[in-house]
């Protein structure tokens, strides 16, 4: 009976060719070519994930996505405006309930600074409401942060 060439039999050691091609790694594909293989992969049973962004691609490659929870956005907004920490957080937590019940009402957002929120897709599961939203930031500064009209006057 043969062998095919590509299986060793006991006994007999594989050629180098052989051994380096089954153990050497893969390389990444180039990104243009990664676009085609995720088109042309065959259906399976793990989700293909597509992230639709105008983002850098080096942030959205990190491994760990940074995470911006309750407790980080005070201290930044403590920091950003000065005011005294039991001022801002109830404040802040005042527009985070309002801004969880528009988005359960169904209502998009437009809100400057942050974007426009529009909700494309829900879906209740038994544990939550899951909203798909997509949020569309304009690249020009937000309002306030213009520079000024007119350059003023010296000597006056």
């Amino acid at each position: 009976m043969a062998v095919p060439p590509s299986k060793s039999t006991p006994g007999k050691s594989a050629s180098p060719k052989t051994a380096a091609h089954k153990t050497a790694p893969r390389k990444a594909a180039p990104k243009a070519a990664q676009s085609t293989l995720a088109k042309s992969a065959p259906k399976s049973s793990a989700p293909i994930i597509k992230v639709v962004s105008d983002a850098p691609a080096k942030a959205l490659s990190s491994a760990t996505p940074a995470v911006l929870r309750k407790k980080e956005l005070i201290e930044r907004v403590v920091a950003t405006s000065g005011a005294k920490k039991k001022d801002a957080k109830p404040a802040i937590e005042a527009v985070l309930e309002v801004l969880g019940k528009a988005l359960a009402a169904g209502e998009d957002l437009n809100l400057p600074g942050l974007g426009k929120v529009m909700i494309k897709r829900r879906k209740e599961q038994p544990s939550a409401t899951v909203l798909t939203c997509r949020i569309r930031q304009p690249k020009k500064p937000a309002v306030g942060t213009n520079p000024p009209l007119a350059k003023p006057i010296e000597g006056r």
